[in-house]
C-alpha cells in the first residue's frame, strides 16, 4: 500500500550534479551552523525537525527579529496542533522589520545589517519597456503615505483591504502600508475576472479595494477597473475602491466611491508604523488557487509570517544586501508577499515585473536577468519548459554570468527542462533551490539548502524547523518508498484555520492522520537523504489497480526530443477503470506523425509498465494554465468530457481549451 504511485527513474536520478564549494560554504546557513556547533547539513536539517523549539528560539534570535515586546512563551498547543499560537506575549509589526528597521545606515541587529534609506528596494519593468526604481527610503514614504490614506477612510487594524492590481510599484507599497497599519491585505490575481474577485472580497469582508485603470499582458491592455467594478455590484462590503491610473485608458469612476490614487496618497504625510500588534495579529488572507465553491482563505500572522519567510530567504536563498532578486510571479501567488517580505527584511534589491515573461521575445526573463544583473532567478518548471521549446539562443546571447542561485517552485520537475535550466541558464555552476510548500504554509515544507550537494529535480530536504516526514497508509514514516508529505509538529506559519470555516480547515489537513498535517503531495526520500516530490495525491490516476501521477507520465513525455509540454489526464475506462489520455504540444516547426506517436507511447511502455500506455495522444498548439503557470488538468479533464458551464476565471487562456473539445 506504500508504493502508491510509479516512480519515474528519471525523476529520481542518483547522481549528484552539484556540490557546494567556495563562497556557498560561507552561506548565512553555515554560519547559522557554526554558530551552533554543528557539523553538516544532515545535523542541522535533524536537530531543526527533533527540537523544532531550538531551532525556531535560536533563528528568530539570529535573524535579528525586531520586537516591539519580546515574546513570553514560543508556542501554545493547549487546544491542539491545528490551533497553535506562537510567539505568545510578544509583539511587533512586519514592516516595522522590512522598512522601518533600514532606515538608519550601518543598524544591527542579529545578523543583519540595516541597508539605509539610499539602498535599492525595487526595480520595476513592463513589457512595454517602461521602467521605475525605488530607494529604501523612497518605498518606506509611499507605503507611509498610502497607510496614512488607509487612516483617513477609518481603516482600522484588522479591517481587510483588498488588492486588485497589476505588478506595479504601487502594489508592493499598498501591500505594506496594510501591514504599517495592522489592516489584513487580502492579495487576488488581477486576472481573476468579477465572480472570484467579489467571492473572495466578501469573504474577508474587505472595506477598501486598491485597483489600476488597467494592466498590460502580452501587448493588450487588460480591463482592471471594469472587472473590479462589475465586481462591486454583488460586494457590498466595500465602501471605496482606490484607483492608480496605470495606462492612462480613461475610466469611468463613481463618486463617492471611487478614488484617484494620486489625489489621496499624493499629498498624505506618511503614517508611523503600529509596533504593538500581538505576534498573532492577521497580516494576509491568502487564497488558494481552487476556482470552484467558496474560496478557501488561509490566515496569516504578522510573527508566523516574518518567521519563516525570513527563515527561507535568509538560509535557503542566502540573501545578502548586493543581491539583485527576482521572483517571475504576481502579488495574487504566495510567492509575491512571500518574496516582497522576504527580500525587504534582509535589505536586498526586488525585480518586479508586469506582462508576460516571453514577451514581446522568448528571452524577456533573460533580458531582465542580464540587464539588472540579477543574482537570484526564481521561476516555474512550466515557464521554463516553455522558455526551453524556444531554442537556447534565445538564453545564450544574454550575459547571465551574475547570477548565482536559482529558484522553482509550483510543480515537480521533469529531468530534461531541470538539466536545461540547470546548465542552461545556471551554467552549472547554481544550485537550484527547488522549494514546495503552498499558500497555507505561505513557505515551505521542503527546501534544498546552499551547502547541501543537488540531485536532478530534487527538493533537498525538509524545511528548517518543520519536523517533516513520509508516512505510508497506515501512517508508518518510510523511506525509499513513495507515500504522503506529511508535517508531524505545528509551525508558525501555518495558516490558522480558514476564513470562517474551521470544519472545513479540520477535515483537509487532519482527518487522514489524526494529530499530523496531511499535505497531499506524493513524496520519497531516498538512500541519500534526497526528496523528491511526485504530484498531488487527489491527482492520482488509477489504471488496473496501478497507481501514477500525471507527473510522472508527462515527464516521460518531454523527454522526447520533438515535444516541448505535455497534459495527462485520467478518463473512464471499461476494463481498466481509468485509461490515459495525453495532450501534447510539439517543437516548433515540428508536425505529429505516427512515428512518434508511437515512440511515444512505447516511451512510456518501457518506462512506466505497459499498462501505463495511453489510450489517446493528441498533439495541441497549447495547454491552459494560469498566470503562475500551472497546467489546469482538472479544467482540461471537464472539457475533455464534454462538460458545460466551467469556471475559467484562474486560466490565463481558456482558447486552448477548444483544442480538447469533441476528443471524448
Amino acid at each position: 500500500m506504500s508504493q502508491s504511485i510509479t516512480s519515474s527513474p528519471s525523476a529520481s536520478a542518483s547522481e549528484v550534479i552539484w556540490k557546494p564549494s567556495g563562497a556557498y560554504l560561507k552561506t548565512r546557513v553555515a554560519d547559522f551552523m557554526r554558530l551552533h556547533g554543528i557539523a553538516d547539513w544532515q545535523e542541522l536539517i535533524a536537530k531543526s525537525n527533533d527540537d523544532t523549539a531550538w531551532f525556531w528560539n535560536s533563528a528568530m534570535e539570529y535573524m535579528g527579529v525586531q520586537w516591539h515586546k519580546p515574546y513570553t512563551r514560543l508556542i501554545d498547543d493547549k487546544e491542539g496542533f491545528p490551533w497553535t499560537k506562537w510567539f505568545v506575549g510578544g509583539e511587533l509589526n512586519i514592516a516595522a522589520n522590512i522598512l522601518d528597521f533600514h532606515m538608519e545606515k550601518g543598524k544591527t541587529a542579529g545578523s543583519r545589517v540595516a541597508v539605509g534609506k539610499d539602498h535599492p528596494a525595487m526595480i520595476w519593468e513592463g513589457e512595454d519597456g517602461r521602467s521605475r526604481k525605488l530607494t529604501y527610503g523612497e518605498l518606506n514614504r509611499l507605503s507611509g503615505q498610502v497607510a496614512q490614506c488607509l487612516l483617513k477612510l477609518n481603516v482600522k487594524a484588522g479591517d481587510a483591504v483588498g488588492i486588485y492590481m497589476p505588478m506595479i510599484p504601487e502594489v508592493v507599497a499598498v501591500f505594506f502600508a496594510c501591514l504599517k497599519i495592522g489592516a489584513v491585505a487580502v492579495p487576488v490575481f488581477s486576472g481573476y475576472g468579477p465572480h472570484p474577485l467579489a467571492a473572495r472580497l466578501n469573504d474577508a469582508q474587505a472595506r477598501v479595494v486598491f485597483t489600476a485603470d488597467a494592466g498590460k499582458r502580452r501587448g493588450k491592455f487588460i480591463p482592471i477597473k471594469k472587472e473590479c467594478d462589475e465586481a462591486m455590484l454583488s460586494a457590498p462590503c466595500v465602501e471605496h475602491m482606490i484607483v492608480v491610473n496605470h495606462c492612462d485608458t480613461g475610466v469611468h469612476m463613481q463618486d463617492g466611491r471611487d478614488l484617484w490614487f494620486h489625489d489621496v496618497v499624493s499629498n498624505q504625510e506618511p503614517a508611523e508604523t503600529v509596533v504593538n500588534l500581538p505576534a498573532e495579529h492577521p497580516a494576509m488572507y491568502l487564497y488558494t488557487s481552487g476556482t470552484t465553491g467558496r474560496p478557501k482563505g488561509t490566515v496569516h500572522t504578522h510573527g508566523g509570517s516574518l518567521a519563516q519567510i525570513a527563515k527561507e530567504l535568509g538560509f535557503a536563498f542566502d540573501v545578502q544586501p548586493e543581491d539583485v532578486f527576482f521572483w517571475v510571479t504576481d502579488i495574487g501567488w504566495m510567492m509575491g508577499p512571500w518574496e516582497m517580505i522576504g527580500t525587504m527584511f534582509w535589505g536586498a534589491t526586488m525585480v518586479v515585473f508586469e506582462g508576460h515573461p516571453a514577451y514581446p521575445e522568448p528571452d524577456a526573463v533573460w533580458q531582465i536577468v542580464n540587464r539588472h544583473k540579477v543574482t537570484t532567478l526564481g521561476i516555474s518548471p512550466t515557464l521554463i519548459r516553455q522558455l526551453k521549446s524556444q531554442g537556447d539562443q534565445w538564453v545564450e546571447k544574454h550575459d547571465l554570468s551574475g547570477l548565482r542561485l536559482l529558484g522553482s517552485t509550483g510543480e515537480p520537475w521533469d529531468h530534461d527542462t531541470y538539466m536545461w535550466f540547470f546548465e542552461k541558464v545556471g551554467g552549472k555552476r547554481c544550485p537550484i533551490i527547488n522549494i514546495s510548500g503552498g499558500t497555507e504554509i505561505v513557505g515551505c515544507l521542503l527546501m534544498p539548502l546552499p551547502v547541501m550537494p543537488l540531485k536532478p529535480c530534487s527538493l533537498g530536504g525538509p524545511g528548517l524547523g518543520m519536523a517533516i516526514d513520509v508516512f505510508n497508509e497506515s501512517g508508518e514514516s518510510i523511506s525509499g518508498e513513495i507515500g504522503h508529505l506529511v508535517c508531524k509538529k505545528p509551525a508558525p506559519s501555518m495558516t490558522r484555520g480558514f476564513l470562517g470555516d474551521p470544519d472545513r480547515y479540520i477535515d483537509t489537513y487532519f482527518t487522514k492522520f489524526p494529530g499530523v498535517w496531511y499535505h497531499g503531495d506524493w513524496a520519497k526520500v531516498d538512500q541519500d537523504g534526497s526528496w523528491f516530490l511526485f504530484g498531488r495525491s487527489d491527482d492520482t490516476i488509477k489504471v488496473a489497480g496501478k497507481r501514477v501521477g500525471p507527473g510522472e507520465v508527462e515527464s516521460v513525455l518531454v523527454e522526447h526530443a520533438d515535444v516541448a509540454e505535455a497534459a495527462v489526464i485520467g478518463v473512464p475506462h471499461s476494463v481498466k477503470g481509468e485509461g490515459l489520455v495525453c495532450f501534447v504540444v510539439l517543437m516548433p516547426g515540428t508536425e505529429y506523425s505516427t512515428d512518434i506517436d508511437k515512440e511515444l507511447r512505447d516511451m512510456i511502455g518501457a518506462r512506466l509498465g505497459s499498462t501505463l500506455k495511453p489510450e489517446e495522444i493528441h498533439c495541441v498548439q497549447a495547454l491552459p494554465k494560469t498566470r503562475s503557470g500551472k497546467i489546469v488538468r482538472g479544467v482540461i479533464k471537464k472539457k475533455y468530457q464534454g462538460e458545460d458551464g466551467l469556471d475559467l476565471t484562474a486560466v490565463e487562456n481558456p482558447e486552448a481549451l477548444e483544442y480538447v473539445i469533441g476528443k471524448v
